[in-house]
This record gives structure tokens, sequence and C-alpha cells, in this order.
């Protein structure tokens, strides 16, 4: 896969992972999962995932567990509750631990399965091209 094509894909589970932390947790609360709902809880964290990948430069090693996962995890649950309590929105100690640890395990237990899939693909190519060039001299 190319680059720009994991990043993207990286980004996108990021986001729909982040998109179903709110969900489970509006419904968990017995919230109403409407468009309006759920876009006025998530914004928050959505920015801060963008400021994430941003800051740690994301796109560049987007499967990394130390050099995006972690960081970006951080970011995301730290920045979120500082953007939902200037909008005035709930900021409770629960709240924080609960998104920490579920946010933590979204944001960097995807790529701890994928990481190893991921590098086991690029063996794999690197094996086909070096038989590819051995053919090519033979």
């Amino acid at each position: 896969m190319k680059p720009w094509r994991t990043a993207l894909v990286a980004f996108v589970i990021d986001v729909a992972l982040v998109t179903l932390f709110v969900m489970v947790g509006r419904r968990s609360h017995g919230e109403a999962n409407t468009a309006a709902g759920i876009l006025e809880t998530l914004w928050p964290f959505l920015v801060a995932l963008i400021v994430g990948w941003l800051v740690t430069w994301a796109w560049r090693r987007p499967l990394s567990i130390v050099l995006t996962g972690i960081p970006v995890w951080l970011m995301t649950v730290a920045l979120a509750m500082l953007i939902r309590t200037s909008a005035g929105q709930g900021v409770e100690p629960s709240f924080i631990a609960v998104a920490a640890v579920v946010l933590g395990a979204f944001l960097v237990g995807w790529r701890l399965v994928a990481l190893p899939f991921a590098r086991r693909r690029v063996r794999l190519a690197r094996r086909s091209q070096q038989a590819h060039q051995a053919q090519l001299r033979a």
C-alpha cells in the first residue's frame, strides 16, 4: 500500500473509533444518538484528534505505536477535555478516566493489532522484489 493510503486509512480508523466511543458513551447515558447530539459530543474529540495528528506528523508513521499511537491518544484525551471545559460541556474525573482508557485501547490498540500484519506485508513485498530482481539477473 502506498504511504499516503496507509496514512489515510489510519486517520479514517482513528476517526471511526473516536466516533464509536462517542456513540457508545451517549447510548450508555441514555442520550439520543441524533446527528446533532453526536456532533455536539464528537467535535471536541475530532478537533483534538486532528491536532494530535498534526503535532505528531502522524501521516509519516501512522502505524507507529510510540511515535504516533500513544502521543495521538494522549493529546486527543487531554485536548478534548480542555475543549469540552471551554465549551461548557461536562468533564467529570470519571469521564476523563473512561475516555483515557477507552480511547487508549482504541487508538493504540488497533495499531498493536495492525503493525505485525503491516510488517509481514513489507517483508513479503521485499522477498517478491528480490526474487524478481534475481530472475532479471539470470
